[in-house]
């Protein structure tokens, strides 16, 4: 009798445990990609995010707004949507023109250039501030709304960047190729 009474208590335990796993469980990617654009602290950023893939929009104001009220931080996204000829001339630099290398991805091969990844910075007295780097306590908060953090990148780090990976760039540049567009001229992820 002792047994059978162990297993019914396993039996409910799991149930149980599988039950509240289910209520307490993260958001799948989907409902996240449709949430609502909201303002944020800064008109500027608002601009960039209207640069922004559909589905990143809500995703991106989220952000900055929950890293501000969770964290007390402002962001600035100072960059978004990159065209392929700004997205050259970024790969050039440190290779064939002044400055350093800032990115390994030619035009094309980047998320900016399908509004799929953004930039941005913290800021002091509503400027934006490079005393201070992007870190792993904000990075958090964009990994938990389905983001990809340039920060964990095994070579060149890129702490300012964020991305809605929505398959291979080279899938995303032959569906750009292939005019599979909306009305605005984004891909169709």
């Amino acid at each position: 009798m002792k047994n059978k009474e162990i297993y019914i208590g396993l039996g409910i335990g799991v149930a149980v445990t599988t039950l509240l796993i289910l209520i307490f469980r993260k958001k799948p990617t989907e409902n996240i990609e449709n949430m609502e654009v909201e303002k944020t602290w800064d008109s500027k950023t608002d601009d960039k995010i209207k640069t922004l893939h559909p589905k990143l929009r809500g995703i991106a104001s989220k952000f900055i707004n929950e890293v501000e009220k969770k964290l007390g931080i402002r962001l600035r996204i100072t960059d978004g949507l990159r065209t392929f000829a700004e997205q050259n001339k970024l790969y050039a630099q440190g290779r064939t023109t002044a400055g350093k290398i800032v990115t390994n991805a030619k035009g094309g091969q980047s998320y900016h250039n399908y509004g799929l990844a953004f930039d941005c910075y913290l800021t002091e007295n509503g400027k934006v501030t490079f005393k201070k780097a992007v870190n792993s306590e904000i990075a958090k908060i964009g990994k938990d709304l389905g983001l990809e953090w340039g920060g964990e990148w095994k070579t060149l780090k890129d702490m300012p960047h964020f991305q809605l990976t929505k398959g291979k760039t080279s899938e995303l540049l032959a569906l750009h190729n292939a005019k599979k567009t909306d009305s605005e001229g984004y891909v169709l992820v």
